[in-house]
């Protein structure tokens, strides 16, 4: 199984909003620090807005951040969300399937199961799981972030 580009940048983008949590970020900050299209990740911002994980501020000092504490967001329906279509195969996903064989094949009910249980793994994770190390992830983004005493 392969994640939609849409799906990695909208995790990319939760987990950049997380750690920087004390302002909003911009659009352009995510695009310079990630290498991304701008455009692109006005979509994935939309979405995400859309949907409640993310806030956004429109205008001159606009910006993003999270919408949802990080142990709210869980990964498994964020991921589903972000990939739309859950047609792993041609005959998961259209009622007129092309495949000769649908009407006697047993792959589909291994494949449904296998689908099910990457979704079922990742419902166990929250964007929180993600910045459990939130040091070394800041670092790699070229972020400084306050460090609270223990």
């Amino acid at each position: 199984m392969r994640l939609t580009s849409f799906t990695d940048y909208s995790l990319r983008v939760l987990m950049y909003a997380a750690l920087c949590d004390d302002r909003l970020v911009t659009i352009g900050e995510l695009a310079d620090t990630y290498r991304i299209s701008a455009n692109h990740l006005m979509k994935v911002v939309h979405l995400l807005g859309q949907h409640g994980y993310l806030l956004t501020v429109r205008g001159k000092g606009g910006g993003l951040r999270l919408g949802r504490a990080p142990a709210q967001i869980n990964l498994g329906e964020l991921v589903r969300l972000t990939e739309g279509s859950d047609a792993l195969v041609e005959c998961f996903g259209s009622e007129h399937s092309g495949c000769r064989i649908e009407h006697a094949c047993l792959l589909y009910g291994v494949l449904r199961e296998a689908q099910e249980a990457f979704f079922s793994t990742l419902g166990h994770y929250t964007l929180a799981s993600l910045l459990e190390r939130p040091v070394p992830l800041s670092r790699a983004l070229g972020l400084t972030i306050p460090i609270t005493p223990a």
